[in-house]
């Protein structure tokens, strides 16, 4: 089962959040659907500006402690790293996540021909 570590921040960059989860796309919405969760609704965190992805939670979680101890400017700099202009990559993961989705409900299985 895959695990992600992720950073997801405000519109001003304000706030660096690391979290840890097996579901990225659930998660964000998570985070849009409850706005003043964490902070209050102007430092709303919505926008994923960096993540890794592992292949086992103990991996995951050895990360993602190392990267939550992280100054902000080690967690800038590793932001940085990948996406320099701090782009939203939830446009991104949601256009994947429905081109596979697309992909696996139109798929035709064929009776096999003797």
């Amino acid at each position: 089962m895959k695990k992600f570590v992720y950073i997801v921040t405000d519109r001003n960059r304000t706030n660096l959040h690391v979290g840890m989860s097996s579901d990225l796309m659930k998660t964000l919405d998570f985070y849009k659907q409850m706005p003043s969760l964490f902070f209050d609704k102007s430092h709303q965190l919505s926008r994923l500006v960096y993540f890794e992805e592992f292949k086992t939670e103990a991996q995951a979680l050895s990360r993602f402690k190392v990267v939550s101890r992280f100054t902000r400017m080690q967690k800038e700099r590793l932001v940085r790293s990948c996406n320099p202009d701090w782009i939203d990559l939830t446009i991104g993961l949601d256009y994947e996540h429905l081109i596979i989705n697309k992909v696996i409900s139109t798929q035709v299985i064929l009776p096999l021909s003797a």
